[in-house]
């Protein structure tokens, strides 16, 4: 399959001088909330947040759609939390990475802490990628992708982003 690289860069330079304003509005938006993925393990995920890449569990209550299911909550700092729901007796099948799915949730850690979590991630056997000398990039125990991100929040590779 060949790819147009050139009229990939035009068609991206294009959306970003018709639509990023440098004096762009405020966000309708507060922050956010929580993101929310699926676990098919609650014990073996709290282990992985909370015991392996050290986000503290903050509740865990039933899931209101779904009688017996769990929604529990880690804190990612800055006031946001990651979320998980567990579905017993559905069938959910593995990760799949599908148009309008998840890629991956990149998370800042201060550069001291990236490195300590890297070495936890070594030591528990997770493999990871590690990209630009700030980013690891591995999976959870139910394939999701994570990165964790030494750049500070607002910023990606030197370059402002907020």
């Amino acid at each position: 399959m060949d790819i147009d690289y050139e009229a990939i860069e035009a068609t991206r330079a294009s959306i970003k001088e018709r639509h990023l304003n440098e004096r762009r509005p405020p966000s309708s938006a507060r922050g956010l909330h929580h993101f929310a993925l699926l676990s098919s393990d609650v014990e073996r995920t709290i282990e992985f947040y909370q015991g392996l890449l050290e986000f503290p569990l903050t509740e865990i209550f039933e899931n209101r759609d779904y009688k017996g299911s769990n929604h529990f909550f880690f804190d990612v700092g800055n006031g946001n939390l990651l979320a998980f729901f567990d579905f017993p007796g559905l069938d959910l099948g593995p990760y799949q990475e599908v148009l309008g799915g998840l890629h991956h949730i990149a998370i800042s850690v201060d550069p001291v802490v990236w490195e300590r979590l890297r070495g936890k991630l070594e030591a528990a056997g997770v493999p990871y990628v590690m990209e630009s000398g700030a980013s690891i990039y591995f999976s959870d125990p139910d394939g999701a992708r994570l990165e964790l991100l030494a750049d500070p929040l607002g910023e990606m590779y030197g370059s402002r982003v907020l």
